[in-house]
């Protein structure tokens, strides 16, 4: 577009038609997502929207669309409720969200699984025109606000993450019709699209690798065993131990963070101290359990080797950098995002699932 044309005013569909070479009524179909459009006529009305500078009016093509071009994401938990007698300082922050909100969004943010998500999520909505808005659902009203603000449009549908197998809220959504995928299988059955991990089959490759190592007295690191990751790997993990004759593995059970990665590599070695290979069933665990090894006076490899999993930031942030399981998080956020929008697309069709495979990712640690 030119610097005259430019100074003329703002860019019209007018000003799009013409750059594409297509009629006005074709470049508003391409803005406003209509799908039988072909494909290399709506990549030239993309172009003639990047060389015109054109920016849609989002109010007017809301009305036409019906569309907020935005979801939501949303991370959710059981959350604890306060009982309905006590009236203690502490049960009232919970009340209002002050209490369990700011706990909750701590430790959300505290760990790096959550950045991938987000950054998965993002990276495909950008392109697309769309943007999400983050919310949190940690108690029964925040859930309800969450089903309030997609029932009124504000959103046109939900990504959620849950971290914890009791958590309503999917049900919620199901049962209100709402268009959500949910980022892993759900615990309770709900129909309703989803991705998640081969989460055993990561943990048997955990467990071949300390093998193949020579290592012969080997524990692990669970994760909480109330959220269905923590059991796929756990399960997976023995089950292939059981293979190679190793029926009983030490397990002390932790919470995803590195704090209890180093409580629970603590509790092992006061109870197995002659231990050789430990598989933490995420990356913070495994670095909080080598730290304790460091401390105790164990080298990682030498004395015992360390597997983690996710393959995370806090992985390269090991010393020596973690042999990992990896999860593609931001492919799998990215791949959540495409089904919500196949979905608000093609409200009618099927629920799906689709489960991507890990890798063992193998550095100094193992």
């Amino acid at each position: 577009m030119t610097d005259d044309l430019r100074s003329a005013g703002a860019p019209t569909l007018e000003d799009v038609a013409r750059a594409a070479g297509v009629s006005r009524a074709t470049v508003s179909r391409v803005i406003n997502g209509v799908r039988n459009v072909d494909p290399v006529i709506q990549e030239a009305v993309r172009h003639a929207v990047s060389v015109t500078g054109y920016t849609p009016n989002r109010a007017a093509r809301s009305l036409v669309t019906r569309r907020a071009d935005a979801v939501a994401l949303v991370v959710s938990g059981a959350g604890v409720e306060p009982a309905a007698e006590e009236d203690s300082d502490a049960d009232a922050s919970r009340r209002d969200g002050t209490g369990d909100a700011g706990s909750f969004t701590a430790q959300v943010f505290a760990d790096p699984f959550f950045g991938r998500v987000v950054t998965g999520v993002v990276n495909y909505l950008r392109p697309r025109g769309m943007h999400p808005v983050l919310m949190f659902a940690e108690t029964s009203r925040a859930r309800e606000e969450v089903v309030a603000y997609l029932r009124q449009g504000s959103a046109d549908g939900a990504l959620v993450v849950s971290t914890h197998a009791e958590d309503p809220l999917p049900a919620l959504i199901a049962d209100a019709g709402l268009a959500a995928v949910l980022y892993a299988r759900p615990a309770r059955p709900v129909p309703v699209s989803y991705v998640d991990l081969a989460h055993q089959d990561g943990a048997r490759l955990a467990a071949e690798h300390l093998l193949g190592r020579g290592c012969r007295r080997i524990a692990t690191i669970s994760g909480p065993l109330d959220v269905p990751a923590g059991q796929a790997r756990l399960t997976g993990f023995r089950d292939t131990m059981a293979r190679h004759g190793h029926p009983y593995v030490p397990t002390a059970e932790g919470q995803f963070t590195q704090e209890s990665g180093e409580a629970a590599m603590e509790r092992l070695l006061a109870e197995h101290p002659d231990l050789d290979g430990v598989f933490a069933a995420n990356d913070l665990m495994a670095l909080g359990a080598c730290h304790v090894l460091r401390e105790h006076g164990r080298s990682v490899p030498g004395d015992v080797a360390v597997v983690g999993f996710d393959d995370s930031s806090a992985a390269l942030a090991c010393r020596p950098p973690l042999t990992t399981v990896r999860q593609p998080v931001e492919g799998m956020a990215a791949e959540m995002t495409r089904l919500l929008l196949d979905r608000l697309a093609r409200p009618d069709g099927p629920v799906t699932s689709v489960i991507f495979e890990p890798e063992l990712v193998v550095r100094g640690s193992a």
